[in-house]
C-alpha cells in the first residue's frame, strides 16, 4: 500500500483524488496548503506527492523546490496537477525536478495511470538500490579486512624487527624499514580519513543547518588551490612528470579544504588507475554560467554499468588488478560536489581512459 500526499486547495478536486486513490488500494492523505503539505511530506515521507501548481501562498513550484532541497525528500516522485498547459510552465516544473504533469480536468484513469507509472519507476530504483547494497555489503566483507590488515601487518612486522634486532641492523636496513612503516601508515591514515569524511558528509546531508554552514564558505581564486593540490597529489603518487595542467580561477562558494579534497581524490584516482608515463590531464575553467574542473587519464576505464554502481566501498575487477583503497575516494569527491550544489559527471570506456568533471555554479 503506497502512501501518497495530495496537495490541492480545491476541496472537491482533493476529495475526488483521495477517494479515487483509496478505492485503488493506496493510502492517500489530502492537504489544502502548500506549506502544510511540505511539513506533512517531511514528517510522513510518502511514496509519491501529487501537487496543484496554483496553490495560494506557497505555490506548487515552491513546494517542489523545498522538497528537492531536502535530502530526505529529494528523490520522491512528484506529479504536478495543473490547468496550465504552456510550454514555459512545464519546462519550469521539469527543471525543478517534477516527474510528470496531469492536466485539469482529468479522468480517474488518467490519474491512476500516472500514479502507477511513477510508483513503478520508484520500485525499479529501489530494486536497483537493493542490488547495489548487496554488492556493497559483499565488497565491505571482501575488501575491508584486506585493507586494514595489509598495512598493519607491514607496520607491525617492520617495527617488531627494529625493536628486536636493532643492534644487528644496518643503517640502510633501518631506513628501508622506516620508509615502509611511514608509507603504510599513510595508507592506513588515508583509509580512516576517507571513511570518517564519508560518514560526516552523510550527517551533513541530512542536517539543514550543517548543510547551509558548509555552503557558506567562499574561495576567492580556485586556480592556486587546484594547481598546488594536483601537483602534490601527482608527485606523491610518483606521477609528477605525467601531470599536464591548464587551470584558470574563479570565485566559488566552497571551503578551501573541500576543494582540496575533491582535487586530491580525482587526481589520485587518475594516477592509481592509469599506467606511469601516460598523461594525467587537469583542466579547470569557466564554462558559461558554471565552473568546470576535469581530470582525465588514459587508464583502463570503466563500463557504463560500473559507473552507475560507483559508491562507497565499490571497486571493480579487484581480483584482476592490484588496487589499494576501498573505492571511497571518488564517492567522497562526488558527495562534496553535490553538497556544494554542483554535479560530478564521469565519462569512461573500457581500455580508453576516464574523464571526471565537477561542475559548480559560479559565485557572483
Amino acid at each position: 500500500m503506497a502512501d501518497i500526499v495530495v496537495i490541492e486547495d480545491d476541496l472537491l478536486t482533493r476529495n475526488m483524488i483521495v477517494d479515487t486513490l483509496r478505492v485503488e488500494g493506496y493510502n492517500p492523505k489530502g492537504v489544502g496548503q502548500g506549506n502544510l503539505g511540505v511539513q506533512i511530506v517531511r514528517e510522513w515521507l510518502p511514496d509519491l506527492v501529487l501537487c496543484d501548481v496554483g496553490i495560494p501562498g506557497m505555490d506548487g513550484y515552491k513546494v517542489l523546490q523545498e522538497l528537492r532541497q531536502d535530502s530526505r525528500t529529494r528523490t520522491l516522485p512528484f506529479i504536478f496537477l495543473t490547468a496550465r498547459d504552456r510550454v514555459e510552465d512545464m519546462r519550469r516544473g521539469m527543471e525543478l525536478g517534477a516527474d510528470d504533469y496531469i492536466f485539469k480536468p482529468f479522468s480517474p484513469p488518467e490519474l491512476l495511470n500516472s500514479v502507477k507509472t511513477q510508483l513503478g519507476k520508484r520500485q525499479a530504483i529501489e530494486r536497483e538500490h537493493e542490488t547495489t547494497m548487496r554488492q556493497l555489503r559483499h565488497n565491505i566483507l571482501y575488501s575491508l579486512p584486506h585493507e586494514l590488515r595489509t598495512p598493519l601487518a607491514i607496520i607491525l612486522g617492520n617495527s617488531e624487527l627494529m625493536v628486536e634486532d636493532h643492534d644487528r641492523l644496518s643503517q640502510d636496513d633501518l631506513l628501508h624499514m622506516s620508509e615502509a612503516i611511514y608509507k603504510h601508515s599513510r595508507r592506513l591514515y588515508r583509509l580512516i580519513e576517507n571513511y570518517l569524511v564519508y560518514a560526516q558528509l552523510e550527517v551533513v546531508a541530512s542536517d539543514r543547518e550543517q548543510h547551509e554552514a558548509l555552503r557558506s564558505n567562499i574561495v576567492k581564486d580556485t586556480a592556486p588551490i587546484i594547481e598546488k593540490q594536483a601537483r602534490q597529489t601527482a608527485v606523491a603518487a610518483g606521477r609528477g612528470d605525467d601531470l599536464e595542467m591548464t587551470v584558470s580561477g574563479v570565485a566559488l562558494r566552497i571551503a578551501a579544504d573541500d576543494l582540496r579534497k575533491i582535487v586530491t581524490e580525482l587526481v589520485d584516482n587518475a594516477c592509481k588507475f592509469s599506467d606511469p608515463g601516460t598523461p594525467i590531464i587537469v583542466e579547470a575553467s569557466r564554462d558559461g554560467d558554471r565552473y568546470t574542473f576535469c581530470v582525465r587519464d588514459e587508464g583502463r576505464g570503466m563500463s557504463a554499468n560500473q559507473i552507475r554502481q560507483i559508491g562507497a566501498y565499490m571497486q571493480f575487477d579487484r581480483r584482476m588488478y592490484e588496487q589499494q583503497g576501498l573505492g571511497l575516494g571518488l564517492t567522497v569527491a562526488r558527495r562534496l560536489v553535490e553538497l556544494h550544489g554542483g554535479e560530478l559527471k564521469i565519462t569512461s570506456a573500457l581500455g580508453a581512459g576516464t574523464s571526471v568533471c565537477a561542475h559548480f555554479a559560479l559565485y557572483e
